[in-house]
C-alpha cells in the first residue's frame, strides 16, 4: 500500500478513527512525537498545527498502536485497517 500524503487520504483515516471508540481531536501541544494517545480515556490528540504530512504519518502510528474493536468497523474501513495494518512503512 503506497501512503498517499493528501488531504483525500487523511479524511479516509480520520473516517477509521470515528469507527472506533477512541475520539481524535487536533490541539496545539508540544507532544514529543507528534501525537498523545490518552488509553484511559480513548482520546488520541494529534498536533494541529502539524503537515497534512505529519498528521497521516501519526494516524498511521495512532491505528497500529490502538487496539480496535474490527465488529464496528464498516466493510470498506475493515480493507482500509487490513491495509494500514499488514504494510510495512518507513517514514
Amino acid at each position: 500500500m503506497l501512503v498517499k500524503y493528501t488531504k483525500h487520504f487523511l479524511n479516509r483515516l480520520e473516517d477509521l478513527m470515528s469507527e472506533t471508540d477512541y475520539v481524535l481531536r487536533y490541539e496545539k501541544g508540544t507532544f514529543q512525537s507528534g501525537y498523545c494517545i490518552l488509553k484511559d480515556t480513548k482520546v488520541a490528540i494529534i498536533n494541529k498545527y502539524y503537515s497534512t504530512d505529519g498528521k497521516i504519518n501519526s494516524l498511521i502510528e495512532i491505528i497500529r498502536s490502538i487496539e480496535l474493536d474490527k465488529s464496528k468497523l464498516s466493510e470498506k474501513n475493515d480493507k482500509f485497517f487490513l491495509e494500514i495494518t499488514q504494510t510495512q512503512f518507513q517514514f
